[in-house]
């Protein structure tokens, strides 16, 4: 197949969206399938662009096999709701400079679109209405559903144009794909998509990603003991989490010199963090950088236990994908998650993490003593059989390069809903 990917993250971003469609690019291309990607300069979880791409303009470079088409754009400091709207259009509008020429020169045999942002579906849409190919939109989170629970957007007339926006896009795709059950639920509750909505869940190369023996881990490197019980966060810093209350556990532990806690990552909230651990005088929370790729399973494995830590308001929104490397590495997570959610269900059926409300240092607080006086090997057992079973890369690929042939194969019909239905304005109330 010759395969677009429209995303505003790639690689050699090491966490996030860009982690996954960055490795999804690479398989397909190693299949033997044509691939070509429009992206923006890489720039996530540090929310800076990253140094060897500082200063450019659009240009192209080979990644694994695959041609990747890159954009400049708006990478504000702080990310305010207000700055990443600016941000995620000034993308859209820059990709103009490859979309434009494409819609008369060179056809494909499918487009996948990954969102967040949802917004960026627009013009890989009117690509498919121009030249009738099929595209395939895969929803990494429900971007505008987590930005109305978190109360980024007050605005209720601006909301509601934006869910119209969402439909628009949504009903023109001829497949629709998002990373777990529970995100079904809510993308068929909308009752916008032309089919049922698939599960493309996140994967882990499990061969690469599995349990290491103490000896192998970071601890000597950051300067962590055998005998410190280590409590890890590892992956972007950003406001979804509500990773202050790591910061409000560590001061009840700070009388006990053996329990360290450990933050690797970077984010728009890494230096609210800080500021919050210096503020408290606290010296057992250790601050570092994102690891490469290389060295994942070396610092998964310097951690007795591993913070999942989620708001109530985005249960089911978002599925934290650090979840899937700490159980392929064999870890224990202490997951916040609301009963009745897609996470809470599965870690409680496998029994391969311990469970805590969210929102609640109190909570935080017990569970994390409690994981320290528990025998946790059942858990570890369970959590890397899980991601044996269900978190295979090359199963959930293979799978994934199946339905898109399938999707191809059917591309013959004509699209089913004409670009005619005009936009709603933002004053028009939702169906």
């Amino acid at each position: 197949m010759k395969i677009l990917i429209y995303d505003i993250n790639y690689a050699p971003e090491l966490t996030g969206v860009g982690k996954y469609t960055g490795e999804m690019g690479a398989w397909l291309k190693q299949k033997g399938h044509t691939v070509q990607v429009i992206t923006a300069m890489p720039y996530y979880p540090e929310w800076d662009v990253h140094e060897r791409y500082k200063g450019r303009m659009w240009f192209t470079e080979i990644i694994d096999g695959v041609t990747v088409n890159r954009c400049p754009l708006y990478v504000p400091e702080k990310a305010t709701a207000l700055k990443r709207i600016v941000h995620e259009f000034s993308f859209i509008l820059s990709s103009l400079y490859y979309w434009l020429p494409l819609f008369f020169t060179k056809q494909y045999d499918v487009v996948i679109c990954v969102a967040p942002p949802f917004h960026v579906g627009f013009l890989p849409v009117l690509y498919s209405l121009f030249r009738n190919v099929p595209l395939w939109m895969h929803l990494q989170d429900l971007q505008i559903d987590v930005a109305k629970e978190l109360d980024m957007l007050k605005n209720k007339k601006f909301l509601y144009f934006l869910f119209r926006i969402e439909k628009f896009i949504l009903k023109r795709c001829m497949s629709v794909s998002t990373i777990s059950e529970g995100m079904i639920r809510k993308t068929a509750d909308k009752k916008i998509i032309q089919s049922s909505c698939k599960l493309f869940p996140n994967w882990v190369d499990e061969q690469h990603v599995k349990p290491l023996p103490r000896t192998q881990s970071l601890r000597a490197e950051l300067g962590l003991y055998d005998t410190d019980k280590v409590i890890l966060y590892s992956g972007s810093l950003g406001e979804k989490q509500g990773l202050e209350l790591i910061i409000k556990a560590a001061k009840s532990f700070s009388d006990n010199k053996q329990v360290k806690f450990l933050i690797c990552g970077s984010g728009s909230y890494k230096l609210h963090l800080e500021i919050m651990a210096q503020q408290y005088g606290l010296t057992n929370v250790l601050f570092h950088s994102l690891q490469p790729y290389e060295k994942l399973p070396a610092i998964l494995a310097t951690a007795d236990i591993h913070l999942v830590l989620q708001k109530k308001s985005v249960s089911d929104l978002v599925l934290p994908s650090k979840l899937i490397s700490i159980l392929s590495a064999g870890g224990c997570a202490l997951v916040s998650a609301v009963p009745g959610t897609n996470l809470h269900d599965i870690i409680h059926r496998h029994q391969m993490g311990i469970l805590i409300d969210p929102e609640s240092v109190d909570a935080l607080y017990h569970g994390i003593k409690l994981a320290l006086e528990s025998d946790l090997s059942t858990y570890k057992l369970n959590a890397r059989r899980y991601a044996e079973l269900h978190l295979s890369k090359e199963v959930i690929l293979g799978k994934f390069e199946h339905d898109l042939l399938q999707l191809q194969n059917s591309s013959s019909k004509p699209v089913r809903f004409p670009l005619a239905e005009s936009l709603p304005h933002a004053n028009t109330p939702l169906a």
